[in-house]
């Protein structure tokens, strides 16, 4: 890539970032508001370590230039203007994410765009889940977390009692509020596993089970953790289930999550290495 190819291309990525510089302040305001999107703040840096880990592929790669590309641009534009004229968010984010794809593409061809793929791709976690759908999910996940937490302290001589999303002890009572439901464990595990399969060699069936051993890790490590918490409640009240306990047990379990992750992938990996012997 030349030196006035380069200056071309930064140009007009600044100018993909100044048309969609109108939604950046309420996206901003939907990761500061919910923990659940907090994740969203290093997906750029992620994205931009990807690429600059990518810049002698994309130096030797011949420049090219796509109609397909020039369509999904095109196409990404019209969906941007109509979402933001009609004042919905979803849309228009994702548009951002798939014009840059589609201007990439245009301006430099298949081959460049194998190689940056999956770091444009990786930016839709930048993206919020709009609440309506993600209630859809996390209720259903806070009613499994209770029953079986419910079913687990009961199996420890505790007596409870539940009843919907509550768990109600002798002398207190919890609630498995929205944020226990797990999404916020399964949002950051399935990234994290998106980046194993990105960085490793595996074939596609070792880094389709990562991904897909995500999920319930996610969930296994959320129910011990309501169930650890309903546990302690039991005996010290309500108290650990809220301020600096809180916080510090979902990062333990976080890490209990990562853990187990770390060691699908090592064991998958290890197949694959006797694989070959």
């Amino acid at each position: 890539m030349s030196k006035s190819d380069k200056i071309k291309i930064s140009m007009l990525l600044l100018l993909w970032v100044a048309v969609f510089s109108p939604i950046y302040p309420e996206l901003v305001r939907d990761w500061l508001s919910h923990s659940d999107n907090s994740h969203a703040f290093i997906v750029p840096f992620i994205v931009l370590f990807f690429v600059w880990q990518k810049k002698g592929e994309l130096q030797s790669t011949p420049i090219d230039s796509s109609a397909w590309g020039g369509a999904i641009l095109a196409a990404s534009l019209i969906v941007y203007v109509a979402s933001y004229a009609g004042g919905t968010a979803f849309p228009a984010r994702i548009a951002m994410v798939s014009s840059l794809f589609g201007l990439i593409w245009f301006c430099l061809g298949s081959g460049s765009i194998r190689i940056l793929a999956f770091p444009i791709g990786f930016l839709l976690f930048m993206v919020p889940v709009p609440y309506s759908l993600m209630s859809l999910v996390s209720m259903p996940l806070q009613l499994m977390a209770t029953r079986i937490s419910a079913n687990l302290i009961g199996y420890c001589s505790i007596p409870v009692y539940r009843e919907g999303n509550m768990l109600n002890f002798v002398q207190t009572k919890l609630e498995v509020a929205e944020a226990c439901s797990g999404i916020r464990s399964i949002t950051a595990l399935t990234m994290l596993a998106l980046l194993f399969c990105y960085l490793s060699e595996d074939g596609w069936w070792r880094k389709v089970l990562l991904v897909g051993a995500a999920i319930p890790i996610a969930l296994v490590a959320n129910i011990v953790r309501v169930t650890g918490t309903g546990i302690l409640a039991h005996f010290y009240g309500d108290r650990v289930a809220r301020g600096f306990l809180h916080e510090f047990s979902g990062l333990v379990i976080f890490a209990l999550g990562f853990a187990l992750l770390f060691a699908v992938f090592s064991i998958t990996s290890r197949k694959k290495t006797d694989d070959i012997r």
